[in-house]
């Protein structure tokens, strides 16, 4: 049985879905401060299977403590975490809290439980400010801009030293940026959340907001707005599953291994909301506001080493991820009505 934590939020739940369809047995823990239980029922009405649902706070060690044997947990993936660059910049306590705490605790847990996988969601955050482009594995981590980016830096050494002492095997995928949704509109990444832009986005396209912010014309890109890599949720499930896999075929366990996971391709926020608007036929109103504390500039990967080592490699487009954000938005607006 593999333990996902966060597992009805965004990622989380993707990661289930693709993780039941190769025939695994799992286990989901969240905490539903940002995710609903609902998506259990989402899962299982996509999978067919209904998965148990542990509702635990990472940060209650005494609560996670209490499973331990409960469950075969053969495999962790920790997903569950703060996310939000803006959000971590004005309450940075609340990120190493959550997010370096909640990990020890996990650590804890998979110690008393004799569990030695772990896959641990990380972040291209974690490169800081980069000059070369694209990033690679091979370029050295660094200060990050912002808490959140520092949670995960930290994370990894946190992970990196119970290696190095014998106690686990680890994979660290690095995300760029995850969006998209799930083909059925059942799940998809959490309309309340007001730091990303592609929920954003689609508050603006479905007129839950007036306009659609954009932090920043003066940056030193191509019309002045961030670059960034977006990668759909569902090849980032993927990666999980291949991940694991490979974890399984790894005996020793002072290894640590760190993939980025990316579509290696850059975009600015204005060719995001003009794709937006070609691809689905609406018109997005938005206005230029002052750069937000956190951002980089621009990043976007090479993730040749995931496609190397996990076999793994983006199926969908820009454009599917765009049209199955808003399909999922028009499926979610619907049902809040009913």
């Amino acid at each position: 049985m593999i333990l996902v934590t966060g597992a009805t939020g965004y990622i989380g739940s993707h990661t289930v879905v693709e993780l039941i369809s190769h025939g695994y047995e799992v286990l989901a823990l969240d905490n539903l401060s940002t995710s609903r239980a609902a998506a259990i029922d989402a899962i299982e009405s996509i999978t067919g299977i209904r998965v148990p649902l542990e509702i635990i706070d990472l940060k209650d060690q005494a609560s996670l403590l209490n499973i331990v044997g409960k469950y075969p947990i053969e495999g962790v993936i920790h997903i569950a975490g703060h996310l939000a660059v803006g959000e971590s910049v004005e309450q940075p306590l609340k990120y190493y809290e959550n997010n370096v705490n909640g990990l020890i605790n996990l650590l804890r847990f998979m110690e008393l439980s004799k569990c030695e996988n772990l896959i641990f969601s990380s972040s291209c955050t974690v490169y800081g400010e980069v000059q070369q482009m694209p990033v690679k594995e091979s370029l050295p981590t660094k200060r990050p801009n912002s808490p959140y980016g520092n949670t995960k830096k930290i994370s990894e050494e946190i992970i990196e030293d119970l290696s190095a002492a014998g106690a686990l095997k680890a994979i660290c995928l690095r995300y760029f940026n995850p969006i998209g949704a799930h083909a059925s509109g059942l799940l998809g990444e959490n309309p309340d959340n007001v730091y990303n832009l592609l929920p954003l986005l689609l508050k603006a396209a479905s007129g839950h907001l007036q306009e659609l912010k954009v932090f920043g014309n003066d940056y030193p890109t191509k019309d002045g707005s961030c670059v960034r890599d977006y990668v759909h949720v569902l090849d980032i499930a993927a990666a999980h599953v291949k991940a694991f896999q490979r974890l399984n075929s790894i005996s020793t366990k002072n290894t640590v291994e760190k993939f980025n996971l990316g579509s290696g391709k850059g975009y600015t926020v204005i060719e995001m909301i003009q794709a937006f608007e070609k691809i689905n036929q609406i018109k997005i109103k938005y206005h230029v506001e002052a750069r937000r504390d956190g951002d980089v500039a621009e990043i976007y990967s090479d993730s040749k080493l995931a496609f190397d080592k996990l076999n793994w490699t983006t199926k969908y487009t820009l454009d599917d991820m765009l049209s199955s954000a808003w399909n999922r938005e028009k499926t979610f607006r619907k049902n809040e009505l009913h």
